[in-house]
């Protein structure tokens, strides 16, 4: 079979996978979620126009002549409704968020007045009328639509959704994801410590990505090189919207899962994509029925479809190697589950840097190098490699900020060559892959 581009492969995912169904979460456990309604504002906000400073509510007329003492006639504080209505040669102190009174046009601010008692106060500049006032309806007006549908909940829509009083919300659901590690050679976290074993890192490291989305995955635990054990794992992950397989997808004759799941009924999409490190991930998909019973491990509160309802199932095989796991998920597990949880942008930021040092490579694979960023003296981002690009050195993923994106077509890159680094960090996304091929 032909391996894939990276854009290719991405494609061929997205246009696999599609947004899950909705669910009613409260306000105080939405953040990062999507919403799935239109939000409209129950008032006008404010509902007067209110004073965005402390200071004096005045006729901006009284200070035609710049200089001028005027009476106070009240003090509104924030919460207060005014009492009197300002005439000429009044003013009434006011606070900020407190309703502007009848008669006044401006606010002018404390700093720009001199007490001369404690019922006038000498004002000695001209304002506009409006001047620091937040007007009626400034903010949202009764029924207008203040968030649409597809809109993440980040802490300044929280604000929003606290304002219209919104404590309950009809969101994306985010996806259940299993994840399932292969091979004799690894020694689980819990083990008896085997100098001669593999430490089990891909489950917690992808654990630990999924967990960055806001998502809490199942670990399986470890599937041995037997096609019999590896069946009754991967059945229970196929249980599961996704699951995560490490390890195993390769060549070998001891390489089970590719035979073990594709006799499982999983259609796989593509083997191999033209990438380094990563070559031998694979993505395939089925359907599992709906009234499936539930992990006592699962998370509570779930939907139950009917008897003869199915649901889709994704399948990502990714590669044994703990950095080419890690490269695949954030190129192609990533934009996947940021589409099914409602997301509209679902790649990794990418910035431009300058590179450090030479880089030198063959053509025919998109090639992802770990780097670290600096800045230099006009603030540029330089983009430095953390050293060993080998993809079993999983210290070269804890150390990078980032992945230097090399084009298949490239012959290598020279020192001081502007270069796309796809940032590791962080809960910026945007819509396109932002480097090409």
């Amino acid at each position: 079979m032909e391996y894939l581009s990276v854009m290719n492969a991405q494609k061929c995912i997205l246009e696999s996978v599609k947004k899950l169904d909705v669910e009613s979460v409260r306000l105080e456990r939405s953040l990062g979620r999507v919403l799935a309604e239109e939000v409209r504002a129950n008032r006008d906000q404010p509902p007067y126009d209110v004073s965005a400073m402390d200071g004096y509510a005045v006729r901006s007329a009284d200070l035609a002549n710049v200089s001028a003492t005027l009476a106070i006639i009240e003090d509104i504080k924030a919460g207060d409704m005014p009492r009197k209505t300002v005439q000429a040669g009044q003013c009434a102190r006011i606070m900020t968020g407190a309703p502007v009174p009848q008669g006044a046009d401006a606010v002018i601010r404390v700093e720009d007045t001199l007490a001369v008692s404690n019922n006038s106060v000498q004002i000695n500049r001209a304002v506009q009328p409006g001047n620091d006032i937040r007007r009626l309806g400034e903010n949202m007006c009764k029924g207008e639509v203040v968030l649409v549908a597809g809109t993440e909940i980040t802490p300044g829509v929280i604000g929003i959704l606290a304002t219209v009083k919104r404590a309950q919300l009809q969101v994306y659901r985010r996806p259940r994801v299993a994840i399932l590690s292969t091979g004799n050679e690894l020694e689980g976290l819990d083990e008896i410590f085997d100098p001669y074993k593999i430490p089990n890192s891909n489950s917690y490291a992808l654990m630990a990505q999924l967990q960055a989305l806001g998502i809490e995955p199942l670990l399986l635990g470890i599937a041995r090189d037997d096609p019999d054990e590896l069946a009754e794992y991967l059945q229970q992950g196929l249980e599961f919207d996704v699951l995560l397989a490490s390890g195993g997808s390769s060549v070998g004759v001891h390489d089970y899962v590719r035979p073990t799941i594709e006799a499982l009924g999983v259609q796989m999409k593509f083997w191999r994509v033209a990438m380094k490190p990563g070559h031998p991930v694979a993505f395939g998909t089925t359907q599992r029925a709906e009234g499936w019973l539930r992990s006592s491990r699962e998370p509570p509160g779930l939907p139950l479809a009917g008897e003869n309802a199915t649901a889709d199932v994704f399948v990502f095989c990714l590669p044994g190697n703990p950095v080419s796991s890690m490269v695949c998920f954030e190129q192609f597990v990533i934009p996947a589950l940021r589409r099914m949880m409602g997301h509209v942008r679902l790649y990794r930021r990418t910035v431009q840097a300058r590179l450090a040092h030479a880089v030198n490579m063959r053509p025919g694979r998109t090639e992802f190098i770990r780097v670290v960023l600096s800045r230099d003296d006009d603030g540029s981002y330089v983009a430095t490699s953390t050293g060993t690009q080998s993809s079993g050195v999983s210290l070269s993923m804890a150390k990078a900020d980032g992945l230097l994106v090399v084009p298949a077509d490239s012959n290598g890159l020279a020192a001081g060559e502007q270069v796309t680094v796809q940032l590791l960090d962080g809960t910026v996304f945007q819509d396109v892959a932002g480097f090409r091929e």
